[in-house]
């Protein structure tokens, strides 16, 4: 049951304080103010929330210094008239609201004879500032990176897209954390129907807390035993806002600098910010050799072994007989020695995550240098393998998006079981599962293999911005997912011809 606050400034204590009892990080302050110092106010708020409460430099200090400039008689008057539009204030009638408010980082204000508290803003919560991604690099464009506020990685997307029809809508998740979500979109460009779904499903699960915005990533997915994400992630501030001028919406959650974009397709997960700030042929090229390496990340090491185990015919006589000199001394079959060394490779790459700084870096190129050769020497394994599960790792570090690239090396060891089975047949039997998985996989109502599916529902305009993405001047529409009728993004403005 809700707490009302009344004009009894002492019950508003009583029961403040009785909430956050044994809360020595809650700070509280009674103030005397007034003409004549005859009325009490009373201030709460997080120990390292606050700035000062000196008068130059605090929007409560400077109200404090406003109030005891009045007569006793007119405080609550002038609180109740302009204190909110001075202070870009907001009022709550209950003490369970105020102390939520207060949670948020901001100044709690009561006062004698006002029967509402008043949330100040103020300095918030300690936070990092905008700092360069470290996930997402880029060889042109902005370094900037989303940080753990979700104020700061609005305004960042508001300083690229400085438009009115910009909507930040504000919700919150987690029955304890009770943590900021914001759905940032352009109004006039998504789909009909898509923040309206997405409102839906936060909506369909309480949880304890939402500490990052993954936790809202897996609740909200459709199809949750698929390898393959739902939602783009991004920790870039130009990335999310590429997608929203594409028609998507956006997900920001507080304490998270990862961003979730919605929706999501396998075009989207392949392309980079730098592939439209570059020019078209190396930004085609690049695409291109990404798309390749999303294929070879799952299947190399599986085609590997269903040539040298079971279709040996199709190889030169000089491979195969280096590739029989290679082998010779290693005791272990060849499904083995790739499950082995991909094994290793998996371990070295988590502790290079795990290892802090310059370590994690040198553990992955000097770990897998010396188990590699250590175990070529060894004869444990031939040298093939170490190339096949090298070029393997290489491949899946050129897939843009972490997650995304997760799915092909889980995928990796399907297809090393089935072609080590069954050999080509057992690799086409896989493809063919993939295939029928991506085909069957959506994105809020968007097939996950547009626009190779569906295309002519955009007049196989997006077409021209998947393997090779041509000159600017030919993406002129915007893509399917975005309102029909709000799809040209591209004008050109022509000479007229001289007479």
């Amino acid at each position: 049951m809700s707490i009302q606050i009344t004009s009894d400034l002492q019950e508003n204590i009583r029961n403040f304080e009785e909430l956050f009892s044994d809360c020595e990080d809650i700070k509280k302050r009674k103030i005397k103010v007034g003409e004549s110092l005859g009325q009490e106010c009373y201030i709460a708020y997080i120990e390292v929330t606050l700035s000062s409460v000196d008068f130059k430099d605090s929007a409560v200090g400077k109200l404090l210094g406003k109030l005891r400039t009045l007569p006793e008689q007119e405080l609550t008057a002038y609180v109740k008239e302009n204190i909110e539009d001075i202070s870009d204030s907001q009022p709550f009638p209950t003490i369970e609201e105020a102390a939520e408010g207060m949670l948020t980082g901001d100044v709690l204000f009561f006062l004698n004879g006002y029967n509402k508290a008043l949330k100040i803003p103020d300095k918030g919560y300690p936070g990092r500032g905008v700092y360069e991604t470290e996930s997402e690099k880029v060889i042109r464009g902005s370094n900037e990176g989303f940080s753990e506020s979700i104020k700061l990685n609005t305004a960042l997307i508001r300083k690229r897209l400085r438009s009115p029809h910009v909507k930040v809508k504000e919700s919150f998740a987690g029955r304890r954390t009770n943590t900021n979500v914001d759905l940032v979109y352009l109004k006039d460009l998504i789909y009909p129907g898509m923040l309206e779904e997405i409102e839906k499903r936060l909506s369909e699960f309480e949880i304890d807390g939402t500490l990052d915005s993954g936790i809202i990533e897996q609740l909200t997915e459709r199809k949750k035993y698929s390898p393959f994400p739902q939602f783009q992630t991004t920790q870039r501030p130009d990335r999310a806002a590429m997608a929203i001028l594409e028609g998507r919406i956006v997900l920001l959650s507080d304490n998270s600098p990862v961003a979730l974009i919605l929706p999501a397709t396998y075009n989207t997960f392949i392309q980079t910010s730098d592939d439209y700030y570059s020019r078209w042929e190396i930004a085609s090229f690049t695409r291109a050799l990404r798309y390749l390496a999303s294929f070879l990340a799952m299947v190399f090491p599986g085609l590997y072994l269903a040539i040298t185990n079971f279709h040996t015919q199709i190889l030169p006589t000089d491979l195969l007989l280096s590739l029989a000199a290679a082998r010779q001394g290693v005791p272990f079959p060849a499904m083995v020695e790739v499950i082995l060394m991909e094994i290793a490779f998996e371990l070295l790459r988590e502790a290079g995550v795990r290892l802090p700084g310059a370590n994690g870096n040198t553990i992955g190129i000097v770990g897998g240098l010396i188990i590699g050769q250590a175990a070529v020497d060894a004869n444990i394994v031939s040298p093939i393998v170490v190339i096949v599960v090298a070029l393997t790792a290489l491949c899946s570090f050129a897939v843009p998006n972490e997650e995304f690239a997760t799915a092909f090396r889980i995928l990796k060891f399907m297809f090393i079981f089935l072609c080590g089975s069954l050999g080509f047949f057992g690799f086409l039997a896989g493809l063919l599962a993939v295939l029928i998985h991506l085909s069957h996989l959506e994105s809020f109502g968007i097939p996950y293999l547009a626009p190779f599916v569906g295309a002519d529902l955009n007049g196989y305009q997006d077409e021209r911005d998947t393997f090779l993405r041509l000159p600017l001047e030919y993406l002129k529409k915007r893509p399917v997912y975005t309102r029909e009728g709000a799809r040209t993004r591209l004008r050109l403005y022509k000479e007229k011809e001289k007479k």
